[in-house]
């Protein structure tokens, strides 16, 4: 599903990464660790082509993002990858079902659809009751699974997680990691998180760790 291939990245004279290879099946779910300042948020923004690296290639379901323009690639961006960061960017004015249908809207399908897709997810994450609920209105685990349920509307083939637990309490924290394993369960989906939880670490199927701008350990759990 991933291949990357040789990634460099600096800002300004700050060397980033420093030629990062990693393959990520179909359906795995990865995590990414290692002290502050290794390379993995970085790292996991130029996977999901938020960032451009300086160097190296990224092939993401079986497309090359070097050979996309940047319309091209908001487009793929839009369709087949969904992110959840560590503070959910909900809009405030929005309630949790106009949330979760902006990326549908932006990807051009209709206001019924989107609708119809965003109340399924809220059902699924038992969500219901809160579908006209604005952000303030709910918990912080409540708001990350809308943020979820939004990085799922338009069925991307990835979902990249940084830190998507790292506001919550351990029981909310808990419950949205085996949301994450639910949903790939479900799905088929492939998720690359970046976490310092120990225990979201261990949960997933491999442990890539980051040190200096290079993976340089890795563990298979299953």
């Amino acid at each position: 599903m991933i291949k990357v291939s040789n990634i460099h990245k600096s800002f300004g004279k700050v060397e980033v990464l420093k030629g990062v290879d990693l393959t990520i099946n179909k359906s795995e779910v990865v995590s990414i660790v290692g002290a502050s300042g290794a390379g993995k948020s970085t790292l996991l923004q130029i996977i999901g082509t938020l960032d451009k690296a300086d160097a190296g290639s990224i092939i993401i379901d079986n497309q090359d993002i070097n050979k996309l323009n940047q319309k091209k690639i908001a487009d793929f961006r839009n369709h087949k990858i969904g992110f959840v960061f560590q503070f959910h960017h909900l809009l405030p004015e929005f309630t949790a079902l106009e949330n979760i249908c902006i990326p549908a809207f932006i990807a051009g399908i209709s206001k019924e659809e989107a609708t119809e897709k965003a109340i399924q997810l809220l059902e699924y994450l038992n969500l219901t009751d809160r579908k006209d609920h604005k952000p303030s209105m709910m918990s912080g685990g409540e708001q990350q699974r809308i943020a979820v349920a939004r990085a799922l509307i338009n069925n991307p083939s990835v979902i990249l997680a940084d830190e998507p637990s790292g506001n919550l309490d351990s029981q909310s924290a808990k419950e949205l990691h085996q949301l994450f394993f639910d949903l790939r369960d479900k799905t088929g989906q492939t998720f690359v998180i970046v976490t310092h939880n120990p225990q979201l670490a261990e949960m997933s199927d491999r442990i890539l760790t980051m040190k200096d701008g290079v993976i340089v350990c890795e563990s298979d759990n299953n």
